[in-house]
């Protein structure tokens, strides 16, 4: 597991002189951000999955910033706020606005999109809290999610190598 995060995500030099991370300043050369521990590893994937789906223009200075906070694996968790990019986001906005209809119990609008700024504030009103509700429960269920898969793949991968080693050993 550590040698496929580690062969393809940044290494810690540019991200430290990155400019949209220098506001971080001395935290960045705190080694525990770029340890591939399992329980560091598997905390920056969940903040990055957690993160992907807050509706919000921000997300890697908040997936970074909750790294540096609570000291987990800083590149993972940037990484993983890509879930959500340029080709992602339109399918998983317009699931997150019927998710969050259903949960607020609101029929979902039939609109149909104009790229336009006077288009989405006279629709802000309709779409913004389902879009909300449904972007910050799907968050929330992603981040559980992906802290369980990723501990059960980790702990499998674990126990697959010992046992491979375990069986070459009697094998001799």
């Amino acid at each position: 597991m550590k040698s496929f995060f580690s062969r393809w995500l940044p290494d810690p030099h540019s991200l430290r002189t990155h400019k949209s991370l220098r506001f971080l300043g001395d935290h960045l050369h705190d080694p525990r951000l770029w340890h591939f521990s399992r329980r560091s590893t598997v905390r920056g994937l969940t903040a990055g999955a957690f993160f992907a789906f807050v509706p919000v223009p921000w997300q890697m200075i908040l997936a970074a910033i909750t790294a540096v906070w609570l000291r987990f694996n800083l590149p993972v968790a940037v990484a993983m706020v890509w879930i959500t990019n340029p080709l992602t986001l339109p399918p998983i906005a317009f699931v997150n606005y019927r998710f969050g209809a259903w949960l607020l119990g609101r029929p979902p609008v039939d609109w149909h999109f104009e790229p336009s700024l006077e288009w989405l504030l006279r629709q802000a009103g309709d779409l913004g809290l389902p879009l909300l509700a449904g972007s910050m429960a799907t968050a929330v269920v992603a981040g559980i999610a992906t802290f369980v898969l990723a501990h059960l793949i980790w702990r499998w991968a674990i126990i697959s190598r010992f046992r491979r080693r375990r069986g070459l050993a009697h094998s001799r």
